[in-house]
């Protein structure tokens, strides 16, 4: 799949919570086996600069500015698009729209077809045009496709006040992915007006099963911005999260796990889902993992896998010169087989 498309709006999401939460998170120690307690589970570079792992007009394949199933009768077009016959999709959306002029759903899939490149030389002019033809017919995806095309200045002038008012519009007919986007803009202004309104839009999307919707939702409950301060909604929504594979909500949710916040307290199970996160390429979790079988708590104590994990966060930029100390007993052969297994993950993430 396609990276999504980055979004300079999420600038504000990042400063307003990755900046203050990493730098004063305190580090754990395999003296100290306290996981910390808050920390967006995010590193900062990651954050800066583009949105969460969403399905967006960006995505191939993916539920973004794309017609529904027709309820009639079959959608020929939208199911060769689905089936990856894109050639197809362009000729079936085009016959649409020449027999009717006002076929909004044929008309966002052009702009897809255009955005993305697909069946068609990409183009982000004539996929803002369709799109545009689309959102004035009331279509929400074109709406919000629109929107985000709007704010980044993409086949067209920037113009963020105009991406606004259509992601409002389309959240306003029932468009997650709109109300997620127009969340990260209000919650980046730090007033609290905004703070409220971006934790109902968070909500609207979270009940929607968008997972990063549900990691920030769970965020806000933990920190008492918008709504109040709730910790067992937080861990609620951060288990969602995780359960819809976001990663920032399963790091959270194991960290509430191990530290019995929000929820029964269970170390077996918080290094469970620290493993999971960690596997899958998780820097913040490969350092929990790493301090835990180091201590074995919640797992079985293992010197050579906690290097290993070890090993792999620092990779990523997450050193512990406190657990470098603590393994500094491993023999030869010991680290010799740490250095395998970390570099066997680092090439699976």
């Amino acid at each position: 799949m396609r990276a999504l498309r980055k979004l300079a709006l999420a600038l504000a999401l990042a400063e307003a919570w990755s900046s203050a939460a990493l730098a004063e998170a305190p580090k754990v120690m395999p003296t100290d086996p306290a996981v910390p307690q808050s920390l967006t589970s995010r590193p900062k570079e990651t954050l800066k600069g583009q949105l969460r792992d969403l399905p967006t007009p960006y995505s191939i394949g993916a539920a973004g500015a794309v017609p529904p199933r027709s309820k009639t009768e079959p959608d020929i077009a939208f199911g060769a698009y689905q089936r990856g016959q894109y050639t197809t999709a362009f000729r079936e959306a085009t016959k649409r729209i020449a027999a009717d002029n006002k076929d909004a759903a044929a008309m966002t899939l052009l702009g897809e077809l255009y955005n993305q490149g697909l069946g068609v030389k990409q183009d982000p002019v004539k996929a803002a045009e369709w799109y545009r033809l689309a959102a004035n017919q009331g279509d929400t995806h074109a709406m919000a496709s629109l929107g985000l095309m709007s704010i980044d200045g993409r086949g067209g002038t920037k113009d963020p006040k105009a991406g606004r008012r259509w992601l409002e519009q389309a959240s306003l007919k029932g468009d997650t992915t709109a109300a997620y986007n127009l969340a990260l803009i209000l919650i980046g202004t730090g007033t609290e007006p905004d703070e409220a309104k971006a934790a109902d839009l968070f909500r609207k999307a979270a009940e929607g099963e968008i997972g990063p919707a549900q990691h920030d939702l769970g965020v806000l409950y933990l920190q008492g911005r918008g709504v109040p301060k709730d910790p067992k909604q937080a861990a609620e929504w951060f288990r969602r999260a995780a359960d819809n594979g976001d990663l920032a909500g399963e790091v959270e949710f194991a960290i509430l796990l191990f530290n019995g916040i929000g929820v029964e307290k269970d170390e077996a199970r918080a290094a469970r889902y620290f493993l999971h996160a960690a596997s899958r390429g998780n820097a913040i979790a490969q350092n929990r993992v790493a301090i835990l079988y180091a201590l074995g708590r919640g797992i079985q104590k293992n010197p050579v896998e906690a290097a290993a994990w070890n090993l792999a966060a620092a990779a990523q930029g997450r050193s512990d010169p406190k657990l470098d100390e603590t393994l500094a007993s491993l023999t030869a052969e010991e680290r010799s087989r740490a250095e395998r297994l970390a570099e066997a993950r680092m090439k699976v993430e």
